[in-house]
This record gives C-alpha cells, structure tokens and sequence, in this order.
C-alpha cells in the first residue's frame, strides 16, 4: 500500500471516548470526535482492535476475531432507537471519568444490552426483525460458532473452552445440537448484541466518510486461545489431545520487557492453513475490511517467522524462531484482494527476510520517534527520520509506548525499566536533534518532526495533542494489571481537542509539510 499523497493521522482507541456509561461508546463523542479530527485536515483515524475483550482486557486478546465488542454499544443510541427507556438504566457503579473499570462495567452493562433486546423482540418492526434475521443469516460461518460459544461461556464463566463436557470439547453434533437448543434465547441475544454493534459502528463509518477520514483498523497476527476462533477451528492451531496449545507465542526480550513478551496465543498448524489456501485467513480479512479501510497486521514478522515457546515455560526467554509461509500466505491474500491495503507493523527484532517481504508486496512500515534517540550509530537508526523513506508510517509513539510527555519527563515512570543514563541521553540526543533547549512543548516538537518525515504517513496518538502524562499511558507491554488499556480522556480533554486552536496547529503543520 504505497500512499501517493502525504497524509496525516491519530490514533485513538473508541474506548478512550468519554461519556457517561463507564466507556467509550459510538454515541454523541464518537461523532464529536470524528468532527474534531476532520476540522484539524488529518484524513485517519488509527484504532485497534473492536473485538470483544478477555482476561485482561486487552483488544489483542479476544473471545472472536470476527466479532465487535458489545462494550462499544452506545446507550445513547438504543434510548434514541426506543429499544431501551431512561428507567432501565441503573446507577453505574465506580464510574470514573479517566478509566474504564472493565469488570464491573461488564456486570453492568450486559444487563442493559438484554433489555434492550427483549424490548426489540418485542417491539421492532417487521422489517427490523428482517434486519437481524438477514444479518443473522448473512454471518452465519462465524456467528453461528461465536453466539454459541458466548452463551456456553455464560453457563461457565470461569472455565476456558477446552475445560467444558468433553463432548462440547471435540464439538459433537449431538452435543452441538442440544446446546444449541437449550441456550437458544441467550444465542439470539449475542447474535443480537452483533447487529447492534455493526449497525452503530455502520453509523460512524458512514460518518467518516462524509467528512473525508478513512480508518486504520488493526489485525493481531495471533488469537487467543479461549476463543470462538480456536474452539470452532481446532484443527488449525498446534493443540495437544485434551485441547490445551502444546507451543505458544510471544516474542523474545526487548526495549519493553527484558524477559521478553509471551503471550499465551497457541500457534497456527500452517501446513492445514495451506491445503485450502489460507480460507479461514481470507475470511477474517475480508470481514475485516467491511468495517475499515486500511488494515495493520500486528506483529507482521510473525508472517516471516514466529517465536514459539514451550506451553510449559514461564517466561518467553526460552524460544525459537520458527519459519512461517508469509510469502505464500499474502500472494492468496493479494489475489482475493488486489492492491493490498496494509501496514506492516515491523517493530522490534526485523531481519532482512522481514523486510524483503514487507517490500516484495509494497507495504508500508512503521517509526517510532520516541525510538530515534538512543545509542544506535546514527548511521543505521531505522527509527530517526534521516533514514525514513516514503514507505513508511511514521508516530510519535504508539498504544504500547508512554506518551510522549511521559517518555520525555517521567523520570519517576515505574513502568519505564529504561536506566536512568538511558533516559538522559534520548532526552539530549533529541534535544541536540532538533537543536532545541530545555523550555519546550516536547510533545509538538516531536508531533512537528513527525509531519516533516518523508514518510507518507504520520499517525499522532491522541494523547500528545493534548501534552498528557504518563496517567495517560494507553498500554505497558509485558506488564499485567488493571491501568492497561483502561484510560479514558475527560469531556473537556475531547472539548480542547474540538478546539479551533488544535485545529488551527494541526492544520498548519499539515499544510506547511504537505501533508492535505
């Protein structure tokens, strides 16, 4: 996907919206936002993953990598649509304007999200029950196996899939057949909250595209275990014989965590993937796309070669890289597709065999400036934008980095294991970069370097706009906890966003590096 003009975008996830139902929804600031954006002349809206979360919350480990999550469901829209009154709505507990607390908002919510679907049963027309019966039918390959395994997953909520009756396990048809007709009402109600959600997410879609912003959604190359994904595909992951992953990925120790990531998703068994010629891939792809227009696969040198760690290891220290069938798996992706919209995220350890790859079918990668100031011979810093080319997507810093107030100044960032001397030395090699002293907005000078780049696309996350912190730090990469992927900005965060100031600064720099 070579970018023939300059263009300029921000990266912000829909939970981080604010509003008064404990997270971010497609309701009234979604919309302010999207007007927001279009008013500063970016063209991009850069979001991760809208899949419904798992243990930890996070969107890159998801019970479906087809569906959305119901989470995104604006009440808002369901009082407007009548499907739900002001009465049905009870007190939310611990809301906090700043963080999303994801387990009491499930106990809150889905309950609402019920009503709201015995109401439509109840109320919806005709020719609105024919909507969902026709949605129904038309995503009947994924969502068929997701309701069900939702609705299973409620009468058991603390078991992982390979934990249910046996016979469920190896998917029996008789068993099958009998779950499906006991939990048949709870079935449509997951179907339910899916049309729901691609509705209201049809909404704010349209919405972009009057207004000229096209959306970068993202792809995770793996997907998590405890999922609809895997229990409905068995046959395609490397799973011992009582369902559990006999090898798991993760990536070895880096700038983020010195024991490295593992992240528990089993493995793809490519040579099953092959022999139909990647269809289930094709299928996830294709899904994706009706809900985006360019796509980024999340740790892309997977493609070229994963890394696999015994299921039984603790840590990702012990792993081997393992080749994997990228090259034929893009050519099936390039013949269904055609012109490849995709961005390749290749952070980390790439080698010349990642970037042949990525440059063999024209994909774009990804710069960090926050990474383009350390000890690296300046000669051969990929990250610094004197050897930025034109393919490439250039950001300040993305969701697994710190903002950049925080990565700048946050010396007392517990998150950050960078050594101090580490630290001083970015800090005065960015300094000496742009020959700046220490009074300066750090976070618009490196938004100011970013729109310079030769790289045909800047993404800004949300949060330099606005010079936030390290409170505002979206996600800490190898450490677990409640503070990931929880923040939230406030109504007077998105209200100086929508300021004509911001529009004004963005719309300068955007015009003064051609990037409109």
């Amino acid at each position: 996907m070579q970018q023939e003009n300059r263009t300029a975008g921000i990266l912000l996830h829909p939970t981080s919206l604010p509003g008064g139902f404990g997270i971010g929804e497609f309701g009234t600031d979604a919309h302010r936002f999207i007007d927001g954006l279009a008013a500063t002349g970016c063209k991009l809206w850069q979001i991760l993953p809208l899949s419904p979360t798992g243990y930890g919350s996070s969107p890159y480990s998801s019970y479906s990598t087809f569906a959305g999550n119901p989470l995104l469901i604006s009440i808002e829209a369901l009082l407007t649509d009548g499907w739900l009154q002001e009465k049905d709505i009870p007190l939310l507990p611990e809301n906090s304007n700043t963080t999303v607390n994801f387990d009491s908002l499930y106990a809150w919510k889905l309950p609402i999200l019920k009503n709201s679907y015995q109401q439509f049963i109840a109320k919806a027309s005709k020719e609105e029950k024919k909507w969902f019966d026709d949605y129904r039918k038309f995503n009947a390959k994924w969502l068929d196996d997701y309701a069900l395994f939702m609705a299973i997953k409620g009468q058991q909520p603390n078991k992982s899939w390979n934990e249910w009756d046996k016979a469920l396990v190896a998917r029996d048809d008789k068993a099958i057949k009998n779950a499906k007709e006991k939990l048949s009402t709870e079935i449509e109600f997951q179907s339910f909250m899916q049309f729901i959600f691609d509705r209201q997410w049809d909404g704010i879609r349209n919405h972009c595209r009057e207004v000229g912003i096209e959306i970068i959604g993202d792809v995770p190359i793996f997907v998590a275990f405890d999922s609809s994904d895997v229990w409905a595909n068995q046959e395609l992951f490397y799973l011992q014989a009582d369902g559990k992953p006999s090898v798991i990925a993760g990536v070895p120790p880096d700038y983020f965590c010195e024991t490295g990531q593992l992240w528990g998703n089993p493995l793809y068994n490519w040579d099953v993937h092959q022999k139909d010629n990647y269809q289930w891939w094709l299928e996830r792809l294709e899904y994706t796309f009706k809900r985006i227009d360019i796509l980024r696969i999340d740790h892309f040198r997977g493609l070229e070669a994963y890394w696999e760690v015994d299921a039984k290891e603790k840590t990702a220290v012990n792993g081997k890289w393992v080749k994997a069938p990228g090259d034929d798996l893009l050519r099936a992706v390039k013949e269904k597709f055609g012109n490849l919209k995709i961005i390749a995220e290749d952070l980390g350890v790439i080698t010349p065999e990642v970037d042949a790859l990525r440059e063999k079918y024209n994909l774009p990668g990804m710069r960090v400036l926050q990474f383009a100031f350390g000890a690296e011979d300046p000669k051969t810093a990929t990250h610094a934008c004197h050897n930025h080319t034109k393919n490439l997507v250039i950001y300040t810093g993305t969701h697994d980095n710190d903002t950049t107030m925080g990565w700048f100044y946050g010396k007392d960032n517990k998150y950050d294991i960078r050594p101090e001397e580490t630290r001083q030395l970015e800090r005065q090699n960015c300094l000496d970069y742009m020959g700046l002293g220490e009074d300066i907005e750090i976070n618009w000078k490196l938004i100011s370097l970013a729109m310079q780049s030769v790289a045909s696309t800047a993404i800004i996350p949300f949060q330099d706009i606005l010079g936030l912190g390290c409170e505002a730090r979206f996600n800490r990469p190898g450490i677990a906890g409640d503070m990931n992927w929880s923040w939230r900005m406030t109504s007077e965060q998105l209200d100086a966003f929508c300021s004509k100031d911001i529009a004004n600064r963005l719309n300068h720099l955007i015009y003064l590096y051609g990037r409109k």
